[in-house]
């Protein structure tokens, strides 16, 4: 994680995370020892800077640190089946994990929601939807035959974190709020107004996020 500096240059160090192969990819020398894995899931055209300050707050010495490229420009079910069977190799290369969390944003919720239904191993996990519009956007429902979560699978906790809609640059102007759906047993989360004096929209509701999930 020593080149995704939050401090100094995050612009350029999200140009950097977001030109990394599709695919997992390994943020940080592993160590064969990690006990959780945190994976990040990154929204459409994404800039990649939104991802600097939450993912060096998550990461420790017990976590295991990757970032989830994926093509952005299709539909999110291609690239959930490939980051299901990725997640199962990882999990069969660190035996000591025993916790898993993964965090998507904005069209990357979508793709970290099919989980909702699909989990099948003995490990937990977190999904965190983060300004995820669930309810689908535009044409995806009929394009992508997407389709929102509708239960929850065992040994997994579904949350919600939404961002306030007429402050969200990506959905202020629609008539509904996307981030709304009902799904049983899900944890949701509205976010305030403000974080750290400015205005909480889009891209920064994961720093708010990775703050609140840094307390527990």
């Amino acid at each position: 994680m020593e080149d995704l500096d939050a401090n100094e240059g995050y612009l350029d160090s999200g140009k950097d995370l977001m030109a990394v192969k599709f695919g997992l990819n390994l943020l940080e020398i592993k160590k064969n020892t990690e006990s959780h894995l945190l994976i990040a899931v990154h929204g459409s055209n994404s800039p990649g800077y939104e991802w600097i300050y939450p993912l060096k707050t998550l990461d420790n010495e017990d976590t295991l640190t990757l970032f989830f490229r994926w093509d952005d420009n299709g539909c999110p079910a291609p690239s959930f089946k490939i980051l299901n069977e990725q997640i199962d190799q990882i999990l069969d290369q660190n035996k000591s994990v025993n916790g898993i969390t993964i965090m998507g944003h904005s069209y990357g919720a979508l793709l970290v929601s099919m989980f909702s239904e699909s989990w099948s191993n003995d490990i937990p996990v977190e999904i965190h939807s983060i300004a995820g519009p669930l309810a689908g956007i535009s044409d995806l429902n009929s394009l992508c035959e997407y389709e929102q979560p509708r239960f929850i699978s065992t040994n997994l906790r579904f949350y919600q974190w939404r961002t306030l809609q007429h402050l969200d640059g990506a959905f202020k102007d629609l008539d509904n709020d996307p981030q709304i759906i009902n799904l049983e047993d899900s944890i949701v989360i509205r976010l305030p107004e403000n974080y750290r004096g400015r205005r909480l929209g889009h891209n920064w509701s994961i720093s708010w996020v990775a703050d609140e999930l840094n307390q527990r």
